[in-house]
């Protein structure tokens, strides 16, 4: 198996200290499938739990200094939204992406900025603006937008003036934010199916770049990696949309089957693997480092959430440390003379590298316990958050009860 060298190690760690990875506030609290809710009795209920727990996660990794809020879930009516502010700061890390609520509501049923109801559209227009000036209040950076418009019949809704509506809707999302938001990007997410099953709004990369196009600079295209059909290859996506200017950020998880919102790399390591190699391979073409928000997006249904978290970090730290050992210089040589199999063995060297005693090297620099999963489960944190968030459930008459459909 290949071994890492100092001088390849200590490239390895500087690239280790930029590697920064957005944590889900939704991610610790209690999550289910569309046939039921699982509770688990260390699950956050409030955005303070939320937010102790990525600050937990992000004092056993270093690497999750931002979260992300989902501003109908974690944002209190009326509230002034810099006390969350304040209360990230006080669990030591920041609010990172704002995500507007465009899709719970019943006035959604026929879509939001598509909708053929024009109170649907003026109500989403209207809480994506309240969503900008909470994303400027926070100190937030980022406006992630992901849709559940569609439509599940042919014939249901005209599909040229939906995407003539969002193309407007975008441009006006854009201009506000020019101009009460300095800084702040437009990140635009696709998905090919679900809810809607006959057709969706933004269905590919393709279209969510040129809604970007239409809405102006600050936009740019987020590639979930739980949002494409079998067979796709997302890392071809990436390199292309990199070459373009226009890749903005990540939702990482995996998938066996759809939108299976599974673990970073517990399915297809490899894949995940070469999603970081096309990046690093940019890096090395062009000597520039792209603005890129590296963001956690799963649902942990069955797996204590914390433990889960931990481990996706962990796991997302191994895969980017190994692209960062692909021999470029080589690489690009076995290219040059058509030598497939030499090219190829350039990747697999170093995915088969073992990178994780260099990794917990990385951790003893930076006073981090070499093994985060391990240091979590011996702390007993889980344990006594759950007696804890429990009690105090019951405390409030909170019941927790499944419901299915």
């Amino acid at each position: 198996m290949p071994k890492i060298d100092t001088r390849t190690a200590n490239r390895l760690f500087k690239a280790l200290d930029g590697f920064k990875i957005e944590l889900p506030s939704w991610g610790f609290a209690d999550t289910g499938t569309r046939f039921g809710k699982f509770f688990q009795d260390a699950a956050a209920s409030t955005i303070d739990e939320k937010l102790h727990d990525a600050g937990l996660v992000h004092k056993l990794t270093g690497s999750c200094p931002n979260v992300a809020v989902h501003v109908l879930w974690d944002f209190t009516e009326g509230e002034d939204p810099r006390m969350t502010r304040r209360l990230a700061r006080k669990h030591g890390v920041r609010i990172g992406s704002i995500n507007p609520n465009v899709f719970q509501d019943l006035h959604y049923k026929l879509g939001s900025f598509c909708s053929p109801d024009a109170k649907a559209r003026k109500a989403a227009l209207d809480h994506t603006r309240d969503s900008i000036a909470i994303g400027s209040a926070v100190g937030s950076k980022v406006l992630t937008m992901w849709l559940a418009d569609g439509t599940n019949y042919p014939g249901q809704d005209n599909l040229r003036r939906r995407k003539r509506d969002l193309q407007q809707a975008f441009r006006k999302i854009h201009q506000a934010m020019d101009k009460s938001w300095p800084g702040s990007m437009l990140l635009i997410e696709y998905k090919p199916f679900e809810p809607a099953f006959y057709h969706t709004d933004i269905a590919d990369w393709g279209m969510s770049r040129a809604f970007c196009d239409h809405a102006g600079p600050r936009a740019k295209v987020l590639v979930d990696t739980g949002h494409h059909l079998q067979g796709s290859n997302i890392e071809h996506i990436v390199s292309f949309l990199l070459d373009e200017g226009m890749l903005g950020g990540f939702h990482f998880n995996d998938r066996k089957y759809a939108d299976d919102d599974l673990m970073l790399g517990s399915i297809d390591p490899y894949a995940a693997f070469r999603i970081f190699d096309q990046i690093a391979q940019f890096e090395f073409d062009t000597g520039r480092k792209p603005r890129i928000e590296y963001m956690i997006d799963q649902s942990h249904n069955l797996k204590p959430k914390l433990e889960a978290m931990v481990q996706t970090v962990d796991d997302a730290q191994r895969l980017f440390a190994k692209a960062q050992l692909v021999d470029r210089k080589k690489l690009a040589t076995a290219q040059r003379r058509g030598d497939i199999n030499a090219a190829e063995q350039c990747l697999r060297s170093a995915y088969e590298t073992d990178v994780r005693d260099a990794l917990a090297q990385w951790r003893r620099k930076h006073k981090l316990p070499a093994d985060p999963v391990g240091a979590l489960r011996d702390s007993g944190v889980i344990a006594r958050l759950g007696r804890e968030r429990a009690a105090g459930r019951r405390a409030r008459g909170e019941v927790q009860s499944a419901s299915y459909a």
